[in-house]
């Protein structure tokens, strides 16, 4: 492994690459990149070698190769001795980059995020330095997070890299290469206020082919279904409804857990489903009621809200992992930092 020799923690993780193994996996994947991928592979990567800076936004729907774009141009980087950080607004979609670090974490973004809000990034700390020799930035899901995410980052940027140049501090994220990207129709649409009925479950997705099924999501997308402007509303197939009942929250769980009471102790069992909600009030709410009904006993844990400084003895740790960020990582979603289970 070739190992960058510097104090800063946070640029060693980012350095400590096998170069010749990057090169090899770099040289496969440019090979296979289509016309439309190249294209944009080579526009970003001229700009990262020519440090000139620029903002990017990458759209495509699902299955277009973005993530395999996205490995290309980071192992292209990585290759040269770059540092290259990739981010995602989900830890899901994280995973899928090499790398990858939910946004939150990477940039400290502040839980409650406002028109005015900074990240918790200081000038001549680790992570400024980081940043500071960061050549590119690839934000995966970028539609996911709100505004006020990009901006806070935006300034924080700015406010960082102004010691080096002061005209970054008028450049869009202070002069750095910024590739955001997503697919627009995996947004919902946000009903503001809306009430539970305003909100349609969706499930059976086993019921009808994938290939239907996608098809049916790609014309959605392109504004081939309902008839129209596109407030118009789209029937959704029965087999894709949860029908309403007395307890429509049972009726979710069951179709996303069959046979949970004799399954949930299978880890594999848990980590392939998943049940998506719009806002963490609903997350609280279902997370009660599906532990409530399990059988066994209670236990509780409480997550930490420092860390140990006796195993880990860095600079600018309290900065480095701030409490909102221990209780997030470990406990999302949970009030007073508590978890219980069975």
């Amino acid at each position: 492994m070739d190992l960058i020799q510097n104090k800063n923690r946070l640029i060693q993780e980012e350095m400590s690459y096998d170069v010749s193994s990057l090169k090899r996996e770099h040289e496969i994947l440019i090979s296979s990149l289509n016309n439309e991928q190249r294209i944009i592979y080579n526009s970003i990567m001229e700009v990262v070698a020519t440090e000139r800076g620029g903002m990017f936004f990458v759209y495509g729907h699902g299955g277009m190769g973005k993530t395999y774009l996205y490995r290309t141009i980071m192992s292209g980087v990585r290759s040269k001795g770059k540092i290259a950080l990739a981010i995602a607004s989900s830890g899901i979609a994280a995973l899928l980059l090499p790398g990858g670090r939910i946004a939150h974490l990477r940039f400290h973004i502040p839980i409650d995020v406002n028109d005015d809000s900074t990240c918790d990034i200081k000038q001549r700390t680790q992570a400024a330095e980081l940043l500071s020799k960061t050549s590119i930035i690839l934000w995966d899901e970028a539609p996911m997070a709100h505004r006020n995410c990009f901006e806070a980052i935006d300034r924080t940027l700015q406010d960082i890299l102004q010691i080096e140049d002061p005209q970054n501090a008028e450049k869009p994220f202070g002069g750095k290469v910024v590739v955001l990207g997503d697919d627009f129709r995996q947004i919902l649409p946000v009903v503001r206020k809306g009430r539970r009925e305003d909100i349609n479950n969706m499930s059976g997705i086993e019921t009808s082919s994938i290939k239907d099924f996608s098809e049916w999501i790609f014309k959605i997308g392109n504004g081939e279904l309902g008839e129209g402007d596109r407030d118009n509303n789209i029937s959704i197939p029965s087999d894709l409804i949860i029908q309403r009942s007395e307890n429509p929250m049972q009726d979710i769980i069951d179709n996303t857990y069959p046979g949970l009471e004799n399954k949930y102790t299978d880890p594999s069992y848990v980590q392939d489903r998943a049940i998506l909600t719009p806002t963490n009030e609903v997350v609280e709410e279902l997370n009660d009621y599906f532990v409530s009904s399990l059988n066994g006993e209670v236990h509780e844990y409480l997550s930490s809200d420092s860390i140990c400084k006796a195993s880990l003895n860095v600079p600018d740790q309290d900065i480095l992992y701030t409490v909102e960020f221990l209780n997030m990582l470990r406990f999302p979603g949970l009030p007073n930092h508590k978890l219980t289970l069975k």
